[in-house]
């Protein structure tokens, strides 16, 4: 049902595909019928299809009349029309006129065959065959009146001829040879009866001059024909069913993605951490990946398969050939075959998936480090690392694939051993005449086509399992509830100023036991900068990420322009925040797409004005292709402090009404860090500045500061303010500057004032 449910928007296609396959199953099954027909009709029979003759001598149309009941007799006469030369030839030789004949005539005609050939031989001096003498033998003394009696005592004292008796009573000695010879040819089998009166056709055609090789070449050249179109027709549908099946699955791969990536998109931090960035990636790629290619399968084979099966079935039952037991014994004994492998299987795959997850998770990590890696000699640990993950990835699937290596040889094994149970019991019913070599090949590849039905089911189900938990895997993504989402009336920040309050927050993460900031409260305005110092882990990072909402506080409220940002929406907020991340990141592409990244339709007049501020056209003019040089996937070819900067450069350019720098200037040089901010002030001067940072030279001018000590707002105020009142704030601040540099900065403070 998993997979099901994405077929949802295809159904079209889908029922298009099943169409196909079933005109595909009709040719598959209808070839083994005209193999049957070749080797019975087209060989073993000369080409005639029939029992009922197309014509006929008067002589053996007269005979064989004379063994007729009234009611066959009449249908009989009805049926043909006398011919100029003598002979008699059908009315109706249509197919279903022919077989109602030949129900009604075979035991007629094949007693007068067989009749006739005990003459013959009785006419040759032949011992064998059995005369009419044996057939008087069997006649019921008891049903005979007092003339018949005295006729038949007088033909056993010699004083009446068997001629004459029979002339006397021939409806008495007609019932005797059809009783007798009825239950012969009932012990004989349908296919034996049609077989042996279609020699008595054969050889009555050539007494009349019918040319039954050049009647039996056209009937081989004409199946074979039919062979042929049904083969073509079958490759078309297959070729068709090959075409949409891998459209339709390319597209469920593609609306998967599209899927798992804009749910992603709506992920807050605490749903990426729960999934981890490697298992997010996996889920996207190798799982669906899984997914796209059990779909082609499902469409291609496993809806196939049961159209052959069941046409398999009704075909195996038509040919009446009383081995349909076997069938049963065949599936069965696949099924239990299946299930045990899928017992011993269906567990490991999912460990496989988490595994695979591991690898990805461990490669990942020893790729983006490698320069860390090197410098600290660990590449033996790192190799033995990712060593374990790819062992214990390995084990898993040499144990699957191991299990799976048996289910083809104990298939092939099962399909051999049950034709060859087929061909013993099929013998004995061709030597007992109630099968025909022909009607046994059909019924093994019938039996063979069944059987593949059941094999491909189950050579998808070495996928499907696996398949089953890349569906799960992607089915968790897409069911998360996304802990951060809009209210449903969530309100718009129209002409926005910028106010931004914290009124006693506090929060932990999602999945934490303790609160990592507590009863922080304070007001952002514009104009103003505010700036968040404290120590590593005191939670300053935590603060600007609550404003943006990717995580929503715990308890109390955060406000924007006096509303509260869970009823705002999302897109509403971050269009008028400028948020520079901790770690610059950058994507591939060009300078100036990572500059206009957040504001497109900026012109390049922004572009440039951003990038001076941000103090990067230092580096910038330095290249060749300038605003148009290439930045690689993660900007890899830049440094950590050119990075920064055109991170900065880029929230510059949205020209938002709210900044939030998250330790935005740690990779920069003080002279730098100096220029930049000298540069921001006239930019951001209708804004609200939200500064978090470690040293305390970005924190100087601002005109308020929040110091944070393990989660706990400890001091608020100005530089010269916390210096006075918040031994935090002093021991952070004795830190990192002289005694010198503090009374200056102190000295600042105080002109600033005045």
């Amino acid at each position: 049902m998993r997979f099901f449910k994405n077929f949802k928007g295809h159904m079209p296609m889908v029922f298009t595909i099943i169409a196909f396959l079933f005109i595909q199953a009709m040719c598959d099954l209808s070839l083994p019928d005209y193999t049957a027909s070749l080797i019975d009709t087209g060989i073993n029979n000369s080409g005639i299809e029939y029992a009922t003759p197309e014509k006929i001598s008067e002589e053996s149309y007269q005979g064989i009349a004379m063994w007729m009941t009234d009611k066959e007799k009449s249908k009989w006469e009805s049926a043909y029309k006398k011919q100029s030369n003598g002979n008699y030839k059908l009315k109706d030789k249509s197919k279903e006129n022919m077989e109602k004949l030949d129900k009604t005539f075979s035991e007629p005609i094949l007693v007068y065959s067989m009749i006739s050939q005990a003459q013959d031989k009785k006419n040759n001096n032949e011992n064998t065959g059995q005369d009419m003498s044996e057939y008087m033998k069997e006649i019921d003394m008891d049903s005979l009146d007092n003339q018949a009696k005295m006729d038949l005592a007088a033909v056993q004292n010699g004083t009446m001829t068997q001629e004459q008796f029979m002339a006397a009573h021939f409806d008495l000695i007609r019932d005797t040879v059809r009783d007798k010879m009825g239950s012969a040819i009932d012990s004989m089998g349908d296919s034996l009866v049609q077989s042996s009166a279609i020699s008595f056709v054969k050889k009555e055609y050539k007494k009349i001059g019918v040319d039954v090789e050049t009647k039996q070449v056209s009937y081989l050249w004409s199946t074979g024909a039919k062979m042929l179109a049904m083969a073509l027709l079958m490759t078309v549908s297959a070729i068709i069913v090959g075409f949409l099946a891998s459209k339709v699955s390319a597209s469920i791969g593609k609306e998967l993605r599209e899927k798992v990536f804009n749910k992603v998109l709506e992920f807050s931090d605490a749903e990426i951490n729960k999934f981890s960035t490697a298992s997010l990636i996996t889920r996207s790629t190798n799982d669906v990946q899984q997914i796209q290619m059990v779909c082609v399968m499902l469409l291609r084979m496993v809806a196939y398969a049961p159209i052959l099966a069941v046409g398999g079935i009704i075909m195996v039952i038509k040919t009446h050939s009383g081995m349909e037991w076997i069938i049963v014994v065949a599936v069965v004994a696949l099924l239990c075959l299946v299930a045990i492998l899928m017992a011993l299987a269906m567990p490991k795959f999912k460990i496989m998936q988490d595994l695979v997850d591991r690898v990805n998770l461990v490669s990942r990590e020893i790729l983006t480090g490698i320069p860390v890696i090197r410098a600290f000699s660990r590449e033996k640990k790192e190799e033995e690392r990712f060593d374990v993950a790819n062992k214990s990835l390995t084990k898993v699937m040499l144990f699957t694939n191991r299990v799976m290596t048996f289910m083809m040889p104990l298939m092939m094994m099962v399909m051999y051993g049950i034709t060859i149970l087929i061909e013993w019991v099929a013998s004995h019913r061709i030597n007992q005449g109630a099968l025909e070599v022909g009607s046994m090949t059909a019924f093994i590849t019938y039996t063979m086509q069944i059987v593949m039905s059941f094999l491909m089911i189950t050579m998808v189900s070495i996928m499907l399992p696996r398949a089953t938990v890349a569906a799960e895997r992607i089915d968790d993504v897409l069911d998360t509830d996304v802990s951060i989402k809009d209210k449903k009336e969530a309100k718009m920040l129209d002409a926005p100023k910028g106010i931004v309050e914290f009124k006693n927050v506090d929060f932990k993460y999602p999945d934490g036991d303790t609160n990592v900031l507590e009863g922080i409260d304070f007001i952002a305005k514009p104009g103003e900068t505010t700036a968040i110092i404290g120590s590593t882990g005191s939670g300053k990072s935590t603060v600007a990420k609550l404003i943006p909402r990717f995580y929503d506080v715990t308890e109390g409220q955060i406000t924007i322009d006096g509303i509260d940002v869970k009823d705002l929406s999302q897109k509403s907020i971050r269009d008028n925040i400028g948020y520079v991340p901790q770690k610059g990141i950058l994507f591939s592409g060009t300078i100036a797409s990572n500059i206009k990244y957040g504001a497109e339709n900026a012109s390049d007049e922004q572009m440039l004005e951003a990038a001076t501020i941000a103090q990067a056209t230092e580096f910038i003019d330095c290249k060749e292709e300038k605003y148009d040089s290439p930045i690689s996937q993660g900007g890899t070819n830049v440094s950590g402090g050119q990075k920064q900067r055109l991170s900065i450069a880029r929230a510059i350019a949205k020209n938002p009404r709210i900044y939030i720098f998250d330790d935005s200037f740690s990779a920069l040089d003080f002279k730098t860090d100096a220029a930049l901010r000298k540069a921001l002030s006239p930019k951001v001067k209708e804004s609200t500045v939200i500064i978090v940072a470690q040293r305390i030279s970005t924190v100087l001018q601002a005109k308020q500061i929040i110091v944070l000590d393990d989660g706990k707002m400890v001091g608020k105020g100005t530089h010269k303010e916390l210096m006075k009142n918040c031994e935090v704030y002093k021991q952070i601040a004795s830190s990192q500057m002289s005694e010198a540099e503090l009374a200056a900065s102190l000295n600042e403070e105080v002109d600033k004032d005045e």
